[in-house]
C-alpha cells in the first residue's frame, strides 16, 4: 500500500516545478513597458525600504534617482531568481527520484537552461522585447546555484536517512552473502554427499563384477575338472556298478546253490531206497558212493 501511494505521490513532486515556469511564462509575455514599469516599482520599493530602516534621510527626488540606478541590477536579479526557483523545484523531485551527483546537475541544467533560451526566443515575440544571449547566461547561473542549493540541503538534511539506509543495505548485504555462503556450503555438501555416493556405487559394481568373474572362474575351473576327472570316474563307476551287480546277485545265488544241494541230498537218499531188494548181490559188487553235498553241480 505505501509503495502504491508513494508511486501516485512521486510524480506530483514536478507541481511546483510546472507552476513556476507559467510564472516565468507570464512575466515573459509582458510588455516591454510593462516589464520596465514593474521593475521600476521593485526597485523604488526596495530604496524606500533601505531608506527607512536605516533612517538615510533621502528626499523623494532621490529616491527616485536610486530607484533608477539600481532598476537594470535588479531585473537581472529577478532573472537570475527565478531561475534559481525552478532549479530548486527540479533538482528536487529528481533527487527523490534517486538522481544524484552530476547527473542530477547534468539533467536539471539542461532543462533549466532549454526553459531559459526557450523564454528569451519567446520574448522576441512580445512587444518591446527582444532575446538576448545575456539573459541565458544570468539564466543558467541562476539555475547552477538552484542546483548546487538542493544538493547541500538534501545532503545535510537526508544525512541521517541515508546513514541508516546505507547501514540497512549493508546489514542487507552480509544477510544476503551469509545465505551465499550458507547456500554454497550446502551444495559443496550435497556435491560431496553425491560423490561418495557415487563411489559407493561404484565400489559395489566393481566388487560385484570381481563376485561374477570369480564365479565364472570357478564355474569354468570346476566344469575343466570334471571333463579331466570323466574317464577315471566312468571307470569307477562300471567297476562300482559290477560289484553292486554281484552283491545283488549273491543272495540268489545262494540261494539257488542251497536249494540245488537240498535236491541232491534228497536224490542221493533216494538211491540206497530204491537198491534195498538188490542187497543180497553178492558180496563182491562195489558199494555206491554218495555224493557230497558239498560238490558243485
Amino acid at each position: 500500500m505505501k509503495k502504491l501511494i508513494l508511486f501516485f505521490l512521486k510524480p506530483l513532486s514536478f507541481l511546483p516545478a510546472i507552476c513556476m515556469m507559467y510564472v516565468i511564462y507570464s512575466f515573459s509575455a509582458q510588455s516591454g513597458e510593462a516589464s520596465g514599469s514593474l521593475s521600476y516599482t521593485v526597485s523604488y520599493k526596495i530604496v524606500e525600504i533601505g531608506n527607512d530602516t536605516f533612517d538615510v534621510g533621502i528626499s523623494d527626488d532621490q529616491l527616485g534617482y536610486y530607484a533608477k540606478r539600481i532598476e537594470y541590477p535588479v531585473r537581472k536579479l529577478a532573472h537570475m531568481t527565478e531561475y534559481f526557483c525552478l532549479a530548486i523545484a527540479v533538482s528536487f523531485p529528481f533527487y527523490v527520484y534517486g538522481l544524484r551527483g552530476f547527473p542530477l546537475m547534468l539533467v536539471a541544467g539542461l532543462i533549466c537552461v532549454g526553459f531559459a533560451a526557450g523564454d528569451e526566443y519567446h520574448q522576441s515575440f512580445v512587444d518591446g522585447r527582444g532575446p538576448s544571449k545575456k539573459d541565458v547566461m544570468i539564466d543558467s547561473i541562476g539555475a547552477f546555484f538552484g542546483i548546487i542549493t538542493v544538493r547541500v540541503i538534501c545532503w545535510t538534511f537526508l544525512a541521517p536517512f541515508r546513514v541508516a539506509q546505507r547501514m540497512e543495505e549493508r546489514a542487507r548485504r552480509k544477510e544476503m552473502a551469509r545465505r551465499q555462503a550458507e547456500e554454497r556450503e550446502r551444495d559443496r555438501r550435497e556435491l560431496a554427499r553425491f560423490r561418495a555416493a557415487e563411489r559407493r556405487r561404484a565400489e559395489a559394481r566393481h566388487f560385484a563384477e570381481e563376485r561374477r568373474r570369480t564365479e565364472l572362474y570357478s564355474a569354468e575351473e570346476r566344469r575343466s575338472d570334471s571333463k579331466r576327472s570323466a574317464p577315471k570316474r566312468r571307470k569307477s563307476t562300471d567297476q562300482g556298478q559290477a560289484l553292486s551287480r554281484t552283491e545283488r546277485d549273491k543272495p540268489a545265488r545262494q540261494a539257488s546253490k542251497s536249494k540245488s544241494t537240498q535236491a541232491r541230498t534228497e536224490r542221493s537218499e533216494q538211491i540206497p531206497a530204491r537198491r534195498k531188494p538188490s542187497q543180497s548181490r553178492s558180496a563182491n559188487a562195489r558199494p555206491i558212493k554218495r555224493v557230497s553235498a558239498q560238490t558243485k553241480p
